[in-house]
């Protein structure tokens, strides 16, 4: 089921906590349901962004949509200044990221995974990763 979009600043301030399997499946749907609602203008949401607390990204990607649960960005090199705009922010803001990544994470079926992407897959999933450590850019 596709949720609202948060804004509230504080509410997306919070860090988010790690996500039990049992929560897995229902919030996958609310993030794909929400990303496919928001296509026109987003690539990527953090659960916080619907108002989860938990910590799970969906990122569009050229194979199609990944959802990750509790993402850690283990690496990144090829540092450069990103222009983002964001869902539950007006406007767009200047910052540092990475070209390419390594992301350690739990996929939908409860596997460990570890792997690496660039480009505006990489870009999208820190973005998406700040939201979960309370960061706004």
């Amino acid at each position: 089921m596709h949720k609202e979009i948060v804004r509230d600043q504080f509410f997306l301030m919070q860090k988010c906590l790690p996500c039990p399997a049992s929560e897995r499946e229902a919030l996958a749907r609310d993030l794909a349901d929400t990303l496919a609602l928001h296509r026109h203008e987003c690539v990527g949401l953090a659960a916080n962004m619907i108002g989860s607390r938990y910590r799970a990204i969906i990122v569009s990607a050229p194979a199609g949509d990944l959802i990750m649960f509790d993402p850690v960005i283990v690496s990144g090199t090829d540092p450069f200044i990103s222009e983002e705009g964001c869902l539950s922010l007006a406007g767009t803001r200047k910052t540092e990221r990475y070209g390419s990544i390594e992301v350690s994470y739990t996929d939908r079926k409860g596997r460990a995974r570890r792997s690496s992407f660039s480009g505006m897959c990489a870009v999208i999933i820190q973005h998406e990763t700040d939201h979960l450590n309370g960061i706004l850019i």
